[in-house]
Formats: structure tokens, C-alpha cells, sequence
């Protein structure tokens, strides 16, 4: 195995700052002198994002000025007293493009609009009265392109993309370290999404699971080759010395913060359902979720695989087993799950590659990233 290919890929991982998009980052400056806007925009946004109520153009605008790279999203009256909306947004287009406007006006003279449009490069225009669930609407619609648009945006985009190229890439010299496990990392990543699926998990948690299965040997890169590559069953020794790589494992990605969730997998995915695992010996829903998904999806590929000292169990024997071990060495609810899917299961062993670009995460992620 390249070891020190795949120490230097860590340490790469490492050095890549990914900024988040949380929504309390996300600031939204207001505008106005109308005590409605003020307080439907308080009631609609203060606990969501970072609110800021300026009636004082002035005032706002030196907020502009101090803190412009990092608001979101301005939404200004048109009729201000000092000046209006329209020259607001001017002022920002002159040093801030990437906010995003929102102009709100009780005129719906179409010169006002087409000029907003053209001279500000408006994001929307709500005519007054408005209904608050339409300000709402306009504002989640403002963020979706600020977070594609925006150079924070972008950089966000090259960063995450170039962070999971490189996990997949550690991936692959993991799996290509020998015949017996070639393709290991990419099924049971394969057959933990097919189980996260179906509990309707987030898309955040879809891609910590998928890194989590591309990783989740990592460990054995310190552990001896010819522990590895043994062609005899293992003597205790030997056992015990594979089993360290579930702690190693954590302790090569807990150094990346965007990793320690997974860090947490890979160090309980040989724990048992009823206790009997290992390193921890921890139960039931102690053990992570991710950990008790990868736990199914790794002993399946394993059982279903060639090893220098046994042939592969065919699929059907493989199942049989998985399903006596519920309760036991499995969540009973995820084997469940992955017993009601045996047929694509069975699929994806023979072609994982067809599957892989149908169910991975963050494959679409980068194929989202190059549309835009």
C-alpha cells in the first residue's frame, strides 16, 4: 500500500479551510422607515439569519461600508427619506456585486423597475402591500443565489469539491492494495447509501456517510503488510493487531475537523449490536448510526468477496447471514432495510460503477458544480 501517498493526501486534507454556510451567517440588512417592513422582517428573519434593521440610510450605509463583503442580502424601501432605494443599491453595486437586492416600492411605475434592473442588477422587486410569506420566499430565493453566485459561493464549491476528489482518491489506493480488496471501499459505500436512503437522511448526513465509507479502512494503512496480505487465517496476535486500525483510523482524521464525525465511524464500525464489538464494546444506539449502517454494508462485501483463505459466499448465502446475525452483530431496523433492498444489493456487487453514479452524493455535487 502507498503509505505515504496516502499521508501526504491526509495532510492535503488538512490544509483545505472549507467556510460553511450555516443560515446565521448569512446577513440580511433592511432598509426602511415603514414599521411594517421593520416588523415583519424581524418576525420572519431575526431567529433564522443575522438580522440588521437600519430606518437611518446613512447609518446603513457605513454598515455597508464596514462590514458590505460579508451581507447577503440588502432589502431597501424605495421612498427612504435621504435618497432612494434605487440609489442605494447603486452606492453597493459600485464595491459590493455580489449581495443580493431586493426593492421594495408602493409604485408600480415600470421606468423605476426596468431602471433597477438594469442599473443595479435587482435580484427582485416586491410591490407594497405584500403578503410576508412572499418577503420570505424572495429571501430564500436570494440565498440559493447568493450561495452559487457569490465568490464566497464559488470558493465554497472549489474547495468542497477538491476536499472529496482527494477522499476519493485516498479511497482508490486503499482499495487497490490488493486483489482481495479491490472495489471494497466504493461497494460498502454503495450499500451504506442504499440503507441512508431509506431512513430519509438528510443530504449533509448523506455525504458524511459516503466519505465514512470510503474511509473506513484508512486505519490499516499502519498495520504490518504481511499481517494484511496473510494468506492463513490470522492467529490471536495478529487479530488483535488488525483491530487497531478502527482506533488508528479516528486518530488520522480527527486532525481534519470536517472529518471527526466520520473519525467517530470508523472507530465503532467493528462494534456489535449486543455489545460483544470492539474496540469499545459498545450497544445498541450507542454505537453511531454511521457505524451500525457501515457495520452491515462491510461484513456483506467481506462475506461476499474471495480472501486468501476462503471462497466468497454467494448473495443469498451472505443474506442468510446477515439476518441471523440481527439483534446480535446488526441493528435489527437497518438489517431490515437492507434485506428489503437485496435485489439492487445484489445489483451493485456485479456492477458498482453504474450504481455508484446513480446513488453517490457527491458525485452529483461536483456534476452540480461544473453546470454552474
Amino acid at each position: 500500500m502507498n503509505k505515504s501517498y496516502i499521508e501526504q493526501n491526509l495532510a492535503n486534507l488538512e490544509s483545505i479551510l472549507i467556510p460553511d454556510f450555516d443560515e446565521k451567517s448569512h446577513i440580511i440588512l433592511v432598509i426602511s422607515q415603514d414599521d411594517f417592513v421593520l416588523k415583519e422582517s424581524s418576525k420572519l428573519f431575526a431567529d433564522k439569519y443575522t438580522l440588521i434593521l437600519k430606518e437611518n440610510v446613512k447609518d446603513a450605509l457605513k454598515f455597508l461600508e464596514e462590514k458590505g463583503d460579508s451581507v447577503t442580502i440588502v432589502i431597501a424601501d424605495q421612498n427612504l427619506r435621504e435618497m432612494t432605494g434605487t440609489d442605494v443599491f447603486k452606492l453597493i453595486e459600485e464595491n459590493k456585486k455580489d449581495t443580493i437586492k431586493i426593492l421594495l416600492s408602493d409604485n408600480s411605475n415600470l421606468d423605476v423597475l426596468i431602471n433597477a434592473i438594469n442599473e443595479c442588477h435587482l435580484f427582485q422587486y416586491i410591490l407594497k402591500p405584500f403578503e410576508p410569506e412572499q418577503l420570505a420566499m424572495v429571501v430564500r430565493s436570494g440565498i440559493e443565489q447568493y450561495e452559487l453566485t457569490s465568490s464566497k459561493g464559488r470558493l465554497l464549491r472549489d474547495l468542497t469539491e477538491l476536499f472529496y476528489k482527494t477522499v476519493k482518491s485516498i479511497a482508490h489506493v486503499l482499495d487497490a492494495k490488493d486483489k482481495y480488496t479491490h472495489g471494497h471501499s466504493l461497494r460498502v459505500t454503495l450499500y451504506s447509501l442504499v440503507i441512508a436512503k431509506q431512513l430519509n437522511l438528510p443530504d449533509k448526513m448523506l455525504e458524511e456517510i459516503e466519505t465514512s465509507g470510503l474511509l473506513h479502512d484508512i486505519g490499516k494503512i499502519a498495520i504490518p503488510e504481511e499481517i494484511l496480505h496473510k494468506p492463513e487465517k490470522l492467529n490471536n496476535e495478529e487479530y488483535n493487531i488488525i483491530k487497531d486500525h478502527a482506533s488508528i483510523g479516528e486518530k488520522l482524521v480527527n486532525k481534519i475537523d470536517r472529518l471527526k464525525i466520520v473519525g467517530a465511524c470508523m472507530k465503532a464500525h467493528h462494534e456489535r449490536y449486543d455489545g460483544k464489538g470492539y474496540p469499545k464494546g459498545l450497544k445498541g444506539e450507542e454505537i453511531p448510526l454511521y457505524a451500525r449502517i457501515i457495520a452491515i454494508a462491510d461484513t456483506y462485501d467481506a462475506m461476499t468477496s474471495n480472501r486468501p483463505y476462503r471462497t466468497a459466499l454467494s448473495h443469498k448465502e451472505a443474506i442468510d447471514e446477515i439476518l441471523k446475525c440481527s439483534g446480535k452483530q446488526f441493528d435489527p431496523k437497518l438489517v431490515k432495510i437492507f434485506v428489503e433492498r437485496e435485489k439492487e444489493i445484489e445489483g451493485m456487487k456485479e456492477n458498482p460503477d453504474y450504481y455508484y453514479a446513480k446513488y453517490s452524493y457527491l458525485d452529483k455535487l461536483f456534476k452540480n458544480t461544473m453546470k454552474k
